[in-house]
């Protein structure tokens, strides 16, 4: 995984995930359906072990992985993100997952997918920050909005979700477009 500082909002620490947010809540949160509503990760049934598999693919690669913690007392992780560099394009592909039931709709989600923009635009010098969710995400498709991404592409009925064929969308923001988060 590519070293990364503790990135630091108003209500949150973003840290590079290590063994110790590796925990059967965290494993429950891949396995709870309404989680996993809009994800293809639905279709796998995680274990430790395959979490532990996929932290440890980090090792050794540009690539980012994540623990967002809530700094109010005590100390809770909600959530994780990663993010997919190439740096032959400069290009960071960002994901996100709040987990943790009792986080959403606190804002949270926006806060983290600012500051993690913010980062990966101004200090590591991304030329270029895209993600992707489905059309019905409007989760997803806020935070997008709301932190400047335009769109930049559509995979038309690409998945089928609860017995319906779903478009993907595509969004990116370039390091000149980007405002600064409001944390």
């Amino acid at each position: 995984m590519a070293e990364s500082p503790i990135i630091k909002t108003k209500r949150l620490r973003i840290v590079p995930f290590s063994k110790e947010y590796l925990t059967p809540r965290y494993v429950g949160w891949l396995n709870d359906p309404a989680v996993m509503r809009f994800s293809e990760q639905r279709h796998k049934k995680h274990t430790l072990e395959s979490c532990s598999q996929y932290c440890q693919s980090f090792s050794g690669s540009p690539h980012f992985f994540w623990a967002i913690i809530v700094t109010e007392r005590p100390l809770v992780h909600i959530g994780n993100m990663s993010a997919n560099i190439d740096t032959a394009n400069s290009v960071a592909d960002v994901g996100i997952l709040i987990g943790e039931r009792t986080a959403w709709n606190n804002g949270y989600g926006l806060e983290a997918w600012q500051a993690i923009c913010d980062y990966l635009l101004h200090s590591l010098h991304m030329r270029k920050v895209t993600a992707g969710t489905l059309a019905i995400n409007q989760g997803m498709l806020s935070i997008m909005k709301k932190s400047g991404m335009n769109e930049d592409g559509r995979r038309i009925r690409q998945y089928i979700v609860e017995g319906r064929e779903v478009d993907v969308l595509y969004a990116a923001i370039f390091n000149n477009e980007l405002q600064g988060s409001k944390q």
